[in-house]
């Protein structure tokens, strides 16, 4: 289903979310409470015909309670999408929690990239930064080694550059899984969706392999609930590959219904913006027996073809 076919709540609704309170949780360890919707501002906060529109619809986001950002160097042209939440939230940054990602694995490249990313932004200091989209084995290595990223950006948030640190991930559960339980991150933010994303490795004589057993939410998200982390989930659409087999309702509310913070979404239509924070200001707990039948449906159609999709993939 194309984004352009979503199914828009209608004005009663939307009229009912501007008024009604936006839910928040607590971001983990950090102790920051944020709203249950964060706004993305990857390729799809990047699709509005011209700047104007995208900060107006970032503005309408934060107008009607959302308080969490996302973005990342990667974003656009030249940080284009760091560039114009800069913009927005020069007047306005009390209460926004700003979380951005850096790509370089090589901690020199890092801090360089990271001088950018807050000279787009207009800040001298940024409430998250994550490793941005961890790879494999070799990607973790390259990440942690003592030149790379992980220990630059726990040296940064020493300096107060950043509040916090975190990493995120599309298609590895457990190169994930290591590099929590390995390092002290505050937040991660991972592919956490009602078809269950996340590569597994088939051994010999596992052909009938349970995939639900292989994601993100079974391999990963336990050891960032018992450290306490934050996490954010992402990748709930699956870049609207899973509107066809279930509803924006079910797909939002299968992954709020997890025990994450916060779910962050791209918003490519002022009405996008309006749905969504209808839906997240309507929010009641999915039942797991509900939640446990749109998996099954979804990762037998789906999750396969996701996982090699996600394994390349690239936001922005």
């Amino acid at each position: 289903m194309a984004i352009s076919r979503r199914v828009f709540l209608g004005s009663a609704a939307v009229g009912a979310a501007a008024k009604s309170a936006m839910p928040k949780r607590v971001l983990g360890r950090t102790g920051e409470r944020v709203s249950i919707l964060a706004f993305g501002g990857g390729s799809r906060f990047l699709m509005y015909p011209n700047e104007d529109q995208s900060m107006a619809a970032l503005t309408r986001a934060l107008d009607l309670g959302v308080t969490y950002v996302d973005s990342a160097m990667s974003y656009g042209k030249h940080g284009e999408s760091e560039t114009l939440i800069g913009k927005v939230l020069k007047g306005r940054r009390k209460g926004i929690f700003l979380a951005t990602k850096v790509d370089p694995r090589k901690g020199e490249e890092a801090m360089r990239a990271i001088e950018g990313s807050l000279r787009r932004l207009q800040m001298d200091q940024v409430d998250l930064i994550h490793v941005h989209a961890l790879g494999d084995e070799r990607d973790l290595a390259a990440a942690e080694a003592a030149d790379g990223v992980i220990p630059l950006l726990h040296k940064l948030r020493d300096q107060k550059v950043t509040r916090f640190i975190g990493v995120s991930c599309h298609a590895y559960p457990a190169v994930l899984k290591t590099a929590l339980e390995r390092y002290d991150f505050d937040v991660t933010q991972m592919a956490l969706n009602a078809a269950r994303m996340g590569m597994a490795k088939a051994r010999p004589g596992e052909e009938k392999l349970d995939r639900l057993e292989h994601s993100f939410e079974t391999v990963a998200l336990p050891v960032a609930l018992r450290k306490k982390m934050g996490v954010i989930a992402m990748k709930i659409f699956a870049q609207e590959k899973l509107l066809g087999g279930a509803s924006v309702q079910q797909l939002i509310h299968y992954s709020m219904s997890l025990p994450v913070t916060a779910v962050v979404l791209g918003m490519p239509k002022l009405e996008h913006v309006e749905e969504n924070i209808g839906l997240a200001k309507s929010f009641r707990k999915m039942p797991e027996g509900e939640m446990r039948g749109l998996s099954r449906r979804l990762a037998a159609a789906q999750k396969a073809s996701l996982d090699r999709f996600f394994a390349e993939h690239r936001d922005g």
